[in-house]
């Protein structure tokens, strides 16, 4: 009992918001720890981390379609699942160290969000990864669930709380009651989408070529999924697909907005499914709560607008959506004895 108290007390136990864009980590009563982008690099034919292990996050970002040819910049997340173990392995060790500084004489009890429409292959390739990045203990949690806790909506109680959180690999549609998940769909479309539908608009409509930083650059910048209040415009440079030299272009929001039809459709499309599939009693209860948006793609211009037009419920954008599954995982490790029973459990070391 004692050493099991001792564990708590001098280990910095954390909530991770394993994103395919970014990886967020919450600890207790400190709030957000460290918010760096999903990347690692490496060099190329290895799994060494480049610059002794360091470049990882912002450092490996930076790199993103500028490295030489010894050397590749990797996202080891692809859909919010892994794609590449070892790295995403190497990433957690480094961010868990990270975060747990000089306050290492125990490794850490970690919950980590993951998508609700991932395989149990998949949630224990998770928790394996983890463990061998530094865990003690592991615990997932579905990210529509934390995302609902993040945004303080009444999950436990017996009314129903919608969330829609958009993140980089997927939107989650979820419908809540009662601390369980009551209806829920996973689509692998979301903010990596819109990037791409940005790039091939580039290509289709100016031949010009451009990287996945500038697409997104675009998307934050005048991106929209209803019409703007003012249309923008914004110079794009890139490498011209004909002459193979740089060049630069302007483009408006409307056309962007155009452009994203796709990604942003295929949203609306989850949350109407989600609603069609929902006892009528929990569909009573959302004409009064509405819907909440998270995730980075909350962000984008209008969204709310549209899905609201679509749906006939209020749709609000939580407080701080980029945090709040990373919040949602940290209130639960706080309290972790009484919400136990409906995470999934891991191992322990």
């Amino acid at each position: 009992m004692l050493f099991d108290n001792l564990k708590k007390w001098f280990s910095v136990d954390m909530g991770i918001d394993l994103g395919t864009c970014n990886t967020l980590v919450c600890v207790r009563g400190e709030g957000i720890v460290l918010n760096e982008p999903s990347v690692v690099a490496v060099y190329k034919g290895t799994n060494k981390v480049v610059n002794d292990g360091q470049a990882v996050g912002h450092a490996a970002k930076v790199m993103l379609g500028k490295t030489p040819g010894s050397i590749s910049a990797i996202r080891p997340l692809k859909d919010g699942v892994i794609s590449d173990f070892e790295i995403t392995e190497a990433m957690l060790g480094y961010f868990i160290s990270k975060v747990q500084g000089r306050h290492n004489l125990f490794r850490p009890r970690v919950v980590i969000a993951v998508p609700s429409g991932i395989t149990i292959v998949e949630k224990r390739a998770v928790m394996e990864s983890a463990v061998r990045a530094g865990a003690r203990r592991v615990y997932l949690i579905e990210e529509p669930m934390a995302a609902g806790i993040g945004a303080e909506l009444p999950v436990a109680e017996a009314t129903a709380s919608m969330i829609v959180d958009i993140g980089g690999g997927t939107t989650e549609v979820a419908i809540m009651s009662l601390a369980d998940i009551a209806q829920c769909q996973s689509v692998r479309v979301a903010g990596d989408d819109m990037d791409e539908a940005i790039i091939n608009h580039m290509k289709r409509a100016y031949n010009l070529n451009i990287g996945e930083q500038t697409a997104e650059r675009i998307k934050i910048e005048i991106g929209s999924a209803a019409p703007l209040a003012e249309e923008k415009s914004l110079d794009v440079r890139g490498r011209d697909m004909i002459s193979g030299l740089p060049r630069k272009t302007v483009i408006t929001s409307d056309e962007i907005r155009e452009a994203l039809q796709e990604p942003v459709h295929a949203i609306i499309e989850a949350v109407t499914r989600t609603l069609e599939q929902t006892e009528p009693e929990l569909s009573a209860d959302l004409v009064d709560n509405g819907v909440t948006l998270a995730g980075g793609g909350a962000l984008l211009r209008g969204l709310n607008t549209i899905i609201s037009e679509a749906t006939g419920l209020e749709v609000r954008i939580a407080e701080d959506p980029l945090t709040c599954v990373a919040r949602g995982t940290a209130i639960y490790l706080e309290h972790l004895e009484e919400w136990k029973g409906t995470l999934e459990q891991g191992m322990e070391l």
